[in-house]
């Protein structure tokens, strides 16, 4: 080999750059058991001294210390490590997916239909709406379409008298050169389409700023597409609820005048006051309903029964300015019945009178959770908008007050920019001695009274805020507003505990399956096996150090990935190794040997891994979160098996060849397997094809029959893994649950113990907000609480992401799949799988050149993947273990249509050799000669392939069970389908147009 000093120099920096990218994860996890170490002294310390022995005291106490000690490491010039403080190191370590870590992955998908409202300005032309809806209700179902084509569709289908333009037309939106170009609806529609990408450009940036300044660590936020969406991974996260609100907030900060509840005379359509207003629309009420005082029966606002605090004002003039623009207050359950009735009596209050409910519940009404509605006066709006918005804002802070009425009160001060300061002076100018509301995302956060004007654009927002929550509100000011709403339609969030389990059962399975491989490798080719570990080694040790300096994240799947790499890059030793045996068999010397056994080896092992990495790259495209991490896994680990099989093996063999060293490629035990067999297979193709045709019959009948269990991913939903104290009857839970959802689609099946369930629900899928999610946790627990001990609360059990001790039994993980990102998944996992058989058939009929080799691959893919498929249909909910149809089972089908064309590649490789050598010998003995041939490649590569995914099914976990098990199975029915039905086909299709072209040729001649 030429070169090897270039290449032994390359592969020693290489293997330094790995170890230092790999060492920031050693002194990461150094420091951290450092810390922990400390708080836990501390936290016992400090509970002593507090005197409680409460386990959930002393958790917070320890979180807190082991905090504030890695943010002492975490300064600018505390160097811990050469330059490095704790926070760069963090950001350097190799990264872990939310499955091995803990956390929360959510989607989201801005509303480009409220979008467009907004830029029509509250259009309500029937023809509009209607294009709006049917728009909406396409790219809602399919999750797939474009909203703005969708829309331009619809609209041309609906009969109307207004174009697009004369609905988007206003001066705003057609002024500058990034306005409405002409009067056309393409020029519309792409301007439309220009605000979306604008509004996702800017959600992406938004969203940025609010999770740095969340503090979470290493947080992945990536846009999926152009049609809106954006996906946000945070590992480690707290407090999902926390996380969930921050997201959802549009921040549509607003400064709004009030109108009053009482008679001011010199407010313009408010002589009367609003209580008067009132009064009118709830005798409007009755009229219709039937009922004395449907209205002011829900909301509490008689003299009589005001609020304590407001009662205790004893100078009735001072009253009238507490609180006069809070209509009254209602109960949570009657706030939407209170809304719909003030919509039905619009016309009985005053022009530009918008109710908007107060953001927290009153404090001094004890007997539930009351909240304000306070009377927001938008007559003086133009196209809507508020005098003042966030736009206006140049800063803000979180602050407690120290003295008054604010006296250890969390408030939040902000500073607004010289435009929003010359506002903000007029409109406290024009509204003294009454209330301005602030409005954020269409709730009110406070209505202070205005005593003077308000000069140098300084306010405040108080609102009976935790410091929590003020810095929230801060974060959200500060980072900006977004252009179009948000909604969470995919949500996976899973407990540290569930994650510390993954990570000792991945590690556990990686370490048996690596221990498997080094040991069969030397049994099998004794010295040369031990050359191939070292390079194993190295592969390891490349693949992990590129993924830490990639920043790539490292999943449970992915770890799979990683096992099925090693099994690849002994296939290729095992290649070459074939090879070298066959030429020291034909006579050749050592040296001469295995150069020319490397070389002939080269076409088969690029061929195989070219076509596994193509369905690497259709994996990455095509899947999301775990599958990505599984591709790039397995794509890296490609390029990594290569080279170290080809160059490293070749320098040390090449080494002690030079040296006059011996080295063995087998044993006594080893040397004659397989060999000078004679097996004449094609002979067996009549047999084989009808066992074959068998199995795919069985497999079609269930997978039509039958069924698939599908997982979340495929058909919308939320599925939750639950741990309880003690063993329980799945059939038990399945009924509680059943009767707690009222007969809604319940699935509940055993997940890796018998403590452990998963319960899948079709319940509101369609909808996604934190009040669903709380019905959804409360119903849960409603239904499954009489599984545990006594005093075991609901925040126990769905404190999901909480380290607490209390953590391990519970909601353990819990994901949410809305109707179209499912509809999406399986669209786009069926494009993979199509794809993936497409591509590989061109490049096999390319590089054979010949569509018969193409179509026996694929052939033999096809029916590998049917099999499997059909296992998985017939067996579900039989074997003891998950055999759900999700994305990581796609993953599991592509990864075995790219192992097993390895094995077809192989043994055309050696097809077309033959056919070389001996171009006058029958293609059927050339064909025969090379299965043989190849026999013992094929046996050895199935059996370590084998050996690593078994160890994965039985020491993975319950997560990764079903993609073991499905590899297993392909790699026993991939290598019996390369033999029996890839190679049969092959040669059928072959002799099949060879026979055609000698008839047609015949025929000329006569």
């Amino acid at each position: 080999m030429q070169s090897k000093g270039i290449i032994r120099i390359l592969a020693i920096l290489v293997a330094i750059a790995c170890l230092w990218q790999l060492s920031f994860t050693v002194v990461s996890r150094h420091y951290e058991n450092k810390a922990e170490k400390y708080a836990q002294t501390k936290a016992e310390a400090a509970a002593k001294l507090l005197g409680t022995e409460d386990q959930f005291t002393l958790d917070t106490l320890k979180a807190d210390f082991q905090k504030k000690y890695l943010d002492s490491l975490s300064s600018g010039d505390k160097h811990i490590y050469f330059s490095y403080n704790y926070k760069e190191i963090k950001e350097k370590e190799i990264n872990l997916g939310l499955d091995l870590k803990g956390g929360m992955e959510i989607l989201l998908q801005l509303q480009f239909d409220e979008m467009v409202r907004n830029l029509s300005h509250g259009e309500k032309d029937p023809a509009f709406l209607e294009a709006m809806a049917k728009a909406s209700e396409r790219t809602g179902k399919t999750g797939n379409t474009d909203f703005f084509d969708a829309f331009k569709e619809e609209y041309a289908k609906v009969p109307h008298t207004k174009s697009l333009y004369d609905i988007f037309a206003t001066t705003e939106n057609t002024e500058g050169k990034d306005g409405i170009q002409n009067r056309t609806d393409d020029a519309v529609i792409a301007w439309l389409r220009a605000q979306g990408e604008s509004a996702l450009d800017n959600a992406f940036g938004v969203i940025e700023k609010r999770i740095d300044r969340f503090g979470v660590t290493q947080p992945s936020i990536t846009k999926v597409g152009n049609n809106g969406r954006i996906s946000i991974s945070l590992p480690g996260i707290k407090d999902e609820d926390r996380v969930k609100k921050l997201l959802r907030g549009t921040a549509s900060l607003e400064f709004w005048p009030t109108y009053s509840y009482y008679a001011v005379q010199d407010e313009p359509g408010n002589e009367e006051g609003i209580g008067m207003a009132l009064r009118r629309a709830d005798q409007a009420l009755a009229e219709e309903e039937g009922t004395a005082h449907p209205l002011l029966s829900l909301l509490v606002r008689d003299e009589n029964a005001m609020v304590q605090k407001y009662i205790s004002a004893q100078n009735p003039e001072d009253r009238l300015y507490i609180a006069p623009s809070c209509i009254g207050y209602a109960s949570a359950t009657d706030t939407s019945k209170v809304r719909q009735f003030i919509e039905r009596t619009i016309d009985q209050f005053p022009d530009g009178f918008a109710p908007m409910w107060e953001v927290k519940p009153e404090p001094a009404i004890k007997d539930g959770e009351y909240f304000g509605l306070v009377a927001i006066n938008q007559s003086s709006a133009i196209n809507g908008q508020a005098p003042i918005d966030g736009d206006h804002v140049d800063n803000a802070r979180a602050e407690v007050g120290s003295s008054g009425r604010l006296n250890g009160q969390p408030y939040v001060t902000m500073q607004m920019t010289s435009d929003g300061a010359r506002k903000w002076a007029k409109l406290t100018k024009d509204n003294i001695k009454k209330q301005v509301a602030i409005v954020l995302d269409g709730l009110v956060y406070s209505y202070p009274t205005v005593q003077d004007e308000i000069t140098g654009g300084n306010s405040q927002i108080t609102g009976n805020f935790t410091m929590e929550e003020a810095e929230d509100l801060v974060t959200v000011l500060k980072s900006g507003k977004l252009q179009a709403p948000a909604e969470i339609i995919q949500t996976t969030v899973v407990g540290p505990s569930l994650g510390a389990e993954s990570i000792r059962n991945g590690i556990i399975s990686f370490l048996i399956a690596f221990c498997l491989v080094l040991i069969y490798m030397i049994f099998f080719y004794q010295g040369a096996g031990l050359v191939a570990d070292i390079a194993l080694l190295c592969n390891v040790l490349f693949l992990l150090g590129t993924l830490a300096s990639f920043g790539a994240s490292l999943t449970l799947p992915g770890i799979a990935g990683l096992v099925l790499t090693l099994g690849m890059a002994v296939d290729a030793n095992v290649i070459i190794y074939e090879r070298i045996k066959e030429e020291l068999a034909a006579g050749k010397g050592l040296s001469k040997a295995v150069a020319d056994g490397y070389s002939n080896a080269y076409s088969a092992i690029l061929d195989g891994q070219i076509t596994t990495f193509i369905t690497g790259v259709i994996l990455y495209a095509f899947g999301s979160g775990p599958v990505r991490g599984f591709a790039t896994t397995l794509m890296i680990g490609i390029i990594t098996s290569v080279l170290t099989s080809i160059f490293i093996t070749r320098i040390i063999i090449d080494d002690r060849v030079s040296k006059g060293k011996k080295i063995s490629f087998d044993n006594r035990l080893t040397r004659n397997f397989l060999k000078n067999t004679h097996i004449d297979f094609l002979s067996k193709k009549k047999w084989t094809y009808i066992f074959s045709g068998i199995l795919i019959v069985i497999a079609l009948v269930s997978m039509f029959g039958k069924g698939f269990t599908y997982g979340v991913d495929f058909k919308g939903g939320r599925t939750y893994v639950v741990r309880f104290e003690n063993p329980v009857s799945a059939e038990k839970v399945r009924e509680a649950v059943r009767n707690e959802f009222d007969g809604n689609n319940v699935d509940v099946t055993q997940f890796g113990g018998t403590s452990q369930v998963k319960i899948a629900l079709q319940y509101k899928e369609n909808e996604s907000s934190e009040e669903i999610d709380l019905e959804i946790s409360d119903k849960l627990f409603s239904a499954l609480k009489g599984f545990y001990k006594e005093g075991f609360t609901e925040d126990n059990f769905r404190n999901t992401t909480s380290e607490s001790t209390n953590a391990s039994i519970g909601i353990i993980s819990s994901e949410q799949v809305g109707p179209s990102i499912a509809a999406e998944t399986l669209r786009r996992a069926i494009i993979a799988v199509f794809l993936s058989l497409l591509a590989i058939f061109a490049y096999i009929a390319i590089r054979f050149k010949g569509a018969a080799w193409g179509l026996g691959g694929v052939v033999s893919l096809a029916h590998t993947a049917l099999i499997v498929i059909g296992f998985f249909s017939l067996f579900t909910g039989i074997l003891p273990f998950n055999l759900d149809v999700d994305q990581t089972f796609i993953a599991a089908i592509l990864t075995i249509i790219g192992y097993a064309i390895n094995d077809n590649v192989v043994i055309f490789d050696r097809i077309r050799e033959f056919k070389s050598l001996h171009p006058k010998t029958p293609f059927k003995d050339n064909v025969n000669t090379a299965l043989n041939a190849t026999l013992t490649r094929t046996i050895n590569t199935s059996v370590s392939t084998f050996i690593t995914m078994f160890a994965i099914a039985l020491f993975g976990g319950e997560t990764i069970r079903g993609l073991a098990v499905a590899l297993c199975l392909g790699v026993v029915i991939g290598t019996y389908a390369s033999i029996f039905i890839g190679t049969p086909v092959m040669y059928d299709f072959t002799m099949w147009r060879e026979n055609r072209r000698a008839a047609k040729k015949n025929a000329s001649k006569k």
